[in-house]
């Protein structure tokens, strides 16, 4: 099972020229060409009044994955598209973070409930 589990607060996307310097918890900063993108809660965005589109909400899978392991993501994507669900994925060391549209998070936890994999 890929035992997920919905991470408490929502949050959003921004990106700017260079990392933010503020006191900002990020949860990932990832460095692109045009810019960094930064992933932090929505009361963070909020209070240093930070622009965004989307409130998003992060599940954990808490299954153990290893970074070689595939069909993992294929797994749960499409799982997840079929029912109309976007989905952003971080893959780190030990487990896969996915991030949903806020108003869809349970519906996709009950969708990644009912997933199985086999090691």
């Amino acid at each position: 099972m890929l035992s997920p589990r919905l991470n408490k607060y929502s949050y959003i996307f921004c990106t700017y020229n260079k990392p933010i310097i503020k006191d900002i918890d990020s949860i990932s900063v990832f460095k692109e060409s045009e810019g960094y993108t930064h992933i932090i809660r929505k009361i963070d965005a909020d209070k240093l009044k930070i622009n965004y589109k989307d409130e998003w909400a992060w599940i954990t899978l808490d299954y153990y994955s290893n970074l070689d392991m595939t069909g993992i993501t294929a797994a749960f994507s499409n799982a997840l598209s079929s029912a109309g669900i976007a989905c952003n994925v971080i893959a780190a060391f030990y487990h896969d973070h996915i991030f949903v549209p806020r108003d869809r998070q349970q519906d996709a936890m009950n969708i990644l409930e009912k997933i199985e994999i086999k090691n």
